[in-house]
């Protein structure tokens, strides 16, 4: 499990990674499959540029 900030960015760029490379691949831009990557896509971004973020220094 990810202990520190930069862990948790690393491993969300990997995950945003994952699905720009299936977005990729999809044909119909207009399809479910693509619909729902570029949902998941948002979520992972909003999580990744969230201000304040995920956490603080202490």
């Amino acid at each position: 499990m990810p202990t520190n900030e930069k862990e948790i960015n690393n491993y969300l760029f990997d995950q945003l990674e994952i699905v720009e490379e299936a977005l990729s691949l999809v044909d119909d831009k207009e399809s479910a499959v693509s619909r729902y990557l570029v949902k998941k896509k948002g979520y992972i971004e909003r999580k990744l540029y969230q201000n304040p973020p995920l956490t603080e220094n202490n």
